[in-house]
């Protein structure tokens, strides 16, 4: 059908006439309200985000202060997350005096990194930053 055809019947059925694929030969040109196709679309994309597994970067907050018991529990969180395949930032949280002491703060930082028992990589290695440091871990 001609552009002109569809223009005409797209507006005696009062709806819009709405070009689906313009690489085609020729173009394909559906009639259908634009409300109803934005929705469609929208409800396209959606289900493409729910279905679709992003890899975020998840982050770990530790004390050097922190017990054994309480690092390992950080630990277990690590390995889970690590095992879904997500990037692990681990953030050492130095607080008042402790800020003057970075050299024991950077070796509680590597006893933490020893802990993890799954095969893991250092992306980003230990830095200053915020009120600590910083490192990144992902799975090899």
């Amino acid at each position: 059908m001609s552009k002109e055809q569809a223009l005409q019947e797209a507006k005696m059925r009062g709806l819009d006439l709405i070009e689906i694929a313009s690489q085609a030969t020729p173009p394909v040109a559906k009639i259908i309200g634009f409300d109803k196709f934005r929705y469609q679309q929208d409800k396209e994309e959606k289900k493409k985000r729910i279905t679709q597994k992003t890899k975020d970067l998840k982050q770990v907050r530790i004390t050097p202060r922190a017990g054994k018991n309480d690092l390992l529990v950080k630990v277990k969180k690590v390995e889970e997350f690590l095992s879904d395949g997500h990037k692990v930032e681990i953030n050492l949280f130095l607080r008042g005096r402790e800020k003057g002491n970075k050299d024991w703060g950077l070796k509680k930082l590597q006893e933490f990194l020893e802990l993890i028992t799954i095969p893991h990589q250092i992306t980003l290695a230990p830095k200053p930053g915020g009120r600590g440091f910083v490192t990144q871990v992902a799975k090899k």
